[in-house]
């Protein structure tokens, strides 16, 4: 008996460690994503560190990741977070805290705005960046601007009160310029501001060049702000409210968010008499940035076919009933006895409550076994097998739940490769459908029509989108209109 509950600790332990791992693999692909680093870099750190891994050229950077050790894992995301400091010494580069603002457009990517009209609100942005006086008047020597395409972010590194009044400045020019403008002629931008530190680091050129956690989490509090919103972090906010009693009037604390990487940020809405916004964003589009609407799978599982449809059950409220039909193949060495489902919401819910049933090939009834995650607009939950999963055997899974979708979007992004992917959306007819699907760039959020175009069945009471296509890529992401 002790030989068993020995057994028994070992394999939950193990469940733990992996989980953790994959968690940390998770942070490290969008950490790439953000510093525009490949899978080469990765090669290249597991060559310098000596270690021998069963890696394959044609593998993508989250294969290679799950075939590293937890140990080369953790190191590589504390590089990648800026916490290996004594590595990033031997490449002697050097360190500084800087005072961030971070800005881009709203729907500065979306692809049915004319290109003309977008790149004139960028130049009309940095004309209105360059006119107020925190910018006018800033120490260039100290002074960082980066363009990032639809924004840019600024650097000061004299004073943390620099970012949150070019934020204010520039939100009462933006109302002043609004006055004359209507619908998508509007110039609607969002903000974030926080302090940290940066690495200076020679690019090819021999030109200074910054990355580091300062900018990287400032972006981060960015993208958790809505349409005129301004967000500051908590280091940039505590340092301000020490340095004069006025701005207790402007810095507003609202309840901790959570970024897509797992972090808990204390964020402070900015705002009063002519800039910022005083309601916070619903937390769905703050908790859920870049949504990711999938599972998080290892690479102990690869798909021959991902089958996702929609069903409007209630037009008023546009609950949906979603059916996920998932052909795996256990590509792993070991046997797997369960999986791990990923889902998120527009409408906070229990999972109670979203009637979750998972079934097999024979349309027996799984068990739902740890329930990880019970957030408003996320869970996340294990999903015990009838039997296991042996090496290079398939299995049929059948996911299906109801939750509304009153924006009429699904976002789903692959956690692997499919050999083929078919989608189907069905709605009543009296819906005036806005058919469009949209392949999404997870790192930057750009949105380009995905070929072919999705096709429509006119049926006598309802309306059906069906879109498929062959050989997706792990990580792709398609966004569904209807």
């Amino acid at each position: 008996m002790e030989i068993l509950q020995s057994k028994h600790g070992d394999a939950s332990e193990e469940s733990i460690n992996n989980g953790k791992k994959l968690k940390q693999i998770v942070e490290i692909l969008g950490l790439l994503e953000e510093t525009h680093r490949t899978k080469s870099w990765i090669l290249q750190e597991i060559k310098k560190e000596g270690l021998m891994m069963p890696i394959k050229p044609t593998m993508n950077s989250y294969d290679m990741l799950c075939c590293c050790k937890t140990d080369f894992i953790r190191k590589i995301l504390s590089f990648l977070k800026g916490e290996d400091i004594d590595n990033l010494e031997e490449t002697q580069v050097h360190t500084k805290i800087y005072h961030w603002f971070f800005t881009d457009i709203v729907a500065g990517s979306n692809p049915s705005i004319p290109t003309r009209s977008q790149v004139r609100k960028i130049v009309i942005l940095n004309e209105l960046i360059s006119k107020t006086t925190p910018f006018r008047d800033r120490d260039t020597r100290s002074t960082i601007v980066l363009p990032t395409g639809d924004g840019m972010a600024i650097g000061f590194g004299d004073s943390p009160e620099r970012p949150i009044q070019l934020a204010i400045d520039l939100h009462k020019a933006l109302f002043g310029y609004n006055q004359t403008r209507r619908g998508k002629d509007k110039l609607l931008i969002r903000i974030g501001i926080e302090s940290g530190p940066v690495y200076f680091v020679k690019d090819l050129e021999g030109k200074d060049n910054v990355w580091g956690p300062g900018i990287i989490l400032t972006r981060r509090v960015m993208d958790m702000t809505g349409d005129g919103q301004i967000f500051a972090a908590s280091r940039i906010a505590e340092e301000l409210l020490k340095r004069s009693p006025r701005y207790k009037e402007v810095l507003h604390p609202v309840q901790n968010y959570e970024t897509r990487y797992g972090e808990k940020l204390q964020l402070y809405n900015v705002y009063g008499e002519g800039f910022g916004c005083n309601s916070a964003p619903r937390k769905a589009k703050i908790a859920t940035t870049n949504l990711q609407r999938g599972a998080k799978t290892s690479s102990n599982f690869s798909f021959n076919q991902i089958e996702v449809l929609l069903e409007v059950t209630d037009q008023n409220n546009m609950q949906t009933h979603h059916t996920w039909i998932w052909d795996i193949v256990n590509i792993s060495k070991e046997p797997k006895s369960r999986i791990f489902y990923y889902l998120d919401g527009q409408v906070p819910k229990d999972i109670a409550d979203l009637h979750i049933t998972v079934t097999n090939e024979n349309n027996d009834r799984l068990e739902i076994g740890d329930i990880t995650v019970n957030k408003p607009y996320r869970k996340e939950f294990y999903v015990i097998l009838d039997k296991p999963v042996l090496p290079k055997q398939r299995k049929k899974l059948k996911l299906q739940y109801d939750w509304e979708e009153p924006d009429r979007v699904f976002l789903y992004k692959f956690p692997s490769g499919a050999k083929k992917f078919n989608y189907t959306c069905t709605v009543p007819k009296e819906i005036d459908l806005k058919n469009r699907v949209l392949k999404v760039d997870i790192g930057t959020g750009y949105r380009i029509h995905a070929s072919p175009p999705a096709t429509v069945k006119h049926l006598e009471n309802k309306n059906v989108i069906l879109w498929g296509r062959p050989n997706i890529i792990s990580q792709d992401a398609y966004e569904f209109h209807w």
